[in-house]
């Protein structure tokens, strides 16, 4: 069952994703010693960042990895890295050993294999897939999460795949690097946040019956929790 928590406002959302987000890494170091956290772009996971970065015990001891990445340089301003530089991982003096950025610059294919490398090299090795403890996700009006959009074949390909490069985003940039639905499904849990009226179809399509044509949909439910403002709250809600 999906947990689901409404807000009154955007700044409301991310306190509350912030000290969910907080437990969670303090949970997972307290079972297993050490955190692994992904993070993706956008303004409503940005205002979470901004909080978290202003304490630093909060991300102690945790590894920072990526939902998904732009095929750009790490300092364009359309880099999801360049957001959590700014936002989280410099205030909050993160060790740039402990941050996996995405390499964007090598383009989709190149960058996804490097990617997956490193993760299996930090996370552990095959068959089993690494597992993040918490993965952090925005959800786009047309319901993609990370940068898995409808109907796309990133959808149906291999299914033991840790990333996949983009050559076709119907939102620019159109090359991208993202971790699959299998990595987001063995995540231990995903939190998603949306925030504003543009959000609200999106939300209440995520809700109903899974369909590929609404990626955020295909989510774990029993692994899911969804923090909104009242602007992006389902009807039913």
């Amino acid at each position: 069952m999906t947990r689901l928590t409404t807000c009154p406002d955007a700044q409301s959302v991310a306190e509350r994703a912030a000290a969910h987000v907080e437990r969670a890494l303090a949970h997972a170091r307290e079972q297993r010693g050490v955190a692994h956290l992904a993070l993706s772009g956008g303004t409503t996971p940005g205002l979470t960042y901004e909080l978290l970065g202003a304490d630093p015990a909060a991300t102690a001891g945790t590894h920072v990895w990526f939902a998904d990445e732009r095929c750009v340089a790490p300092e364009n301003e359309e880099s999801n890295y360049r957001l959590a530089r700014e936002t989280l991982l410099d205030p909050a003096g993160i060790d740039g050993a402990r941050v996996h950025r995405m390499p964007g610059e090598l383009g989709p294919s190149a960058g996804a294999e490097s990617y997956e490398l490193e993760l299996l090299a930090t996370l552990g090795e095959e068959p089993a897939l690494p597992v993040l403890d918490l993965i952090v996700l925005g959800i786009g009006p047309d319901g993609h999460v990370a940068s898995l959009f409808p109907g796309a074949r990133t959808l149906d390909e291999d299914k033991d795949a840790l990333c996949h490069g983009v050559t076709d985003s119907p939102k620019p940039p159109p090359e991208r690097i993202t971790l699959s639905l299998a990595m987001l499904h063995t995540a231990r849990e995903c939190l998603l946040l949306a925030t504003g009226t543009s959000k609200a179809d999106a939300v209440d399509a995520m809700l109903a019956e899974p369909s590929r044509h609404v990626p955020a949909s295909l989510l774990r439910r029993e692994r899911l929790t969804v923090i909104v403002d009242d602007a992006a709250a389902p009807p039913r809600t």
